[in-house]
């Protein structure tokens, strides 16, 4: 496998991230039920006609099962990182799951922040083409980074 093809896995993976813990959010799934149901079923399967990327399941793992973990301290750190009538619970579910996976990634030190924001801000692309919400997101990653990790920043 190419160093591409393995960034290309981690990207995905951090997209169905996003959409797991949208899911279990949604769904009040487990994080056992949603890891099997993606990393079984959802990772390179076809839509449509279209074949999803494979996503890497070790990485995709670990971003579920710390966003949950620390999932008090990354909405803190995500509630600091908003704008004080915008409390995380008040914005949209897709835009709360995706601060929970990229916070997650980012309190786990193996990525660099900037890295981190970089992918981040392409999920929500991919979520919201057509809006604002890349820009936002770019904003609020920043500031979750310069307070999460300011010494790797």
């Amino acid at each position: 496998m190419t160093p591409a093809e393995k960034r290309q896995m981690k990207s995905a993976s951090r997209l169905y991230a996003v959409q797991a813990l949208y899911q279990m959010e949604a769904a009040g799934q487990t994080v056992e039920a949603v890891v099997k149901e993606f990393t079984t079923h959802r990772f390179g399967a076809v839509y449509d006609d279209v074949e999803m990327v494979e996503g890497e399941p070790e990485h995709f793992r670990r971003l579920v099962s710390e966003a949950v973990n620390r999932q008090a301290r990354i909405d803190q750190t995500t509630d600091r990182a908003l704008v004080a009538k915008w409390p995380i619970a008040r914005i949209d579910p897709v835009l709360r799951a995706l601060f929970r996976a990229a916070g997650s990634e980012l309190v786990q030190n193996d990525t660099p922040p900037k890295v981190v924001i970089s992918e981040f801000v392409d999920v929500a692309k991919a979520f919201f083409p057509e809006g604002k919400e890349a820009k936002f997101v770019n904003a609020v990653l920043d500031h979750m980074a310069r307070e999460i990790a300011p010494d790797r920043f």
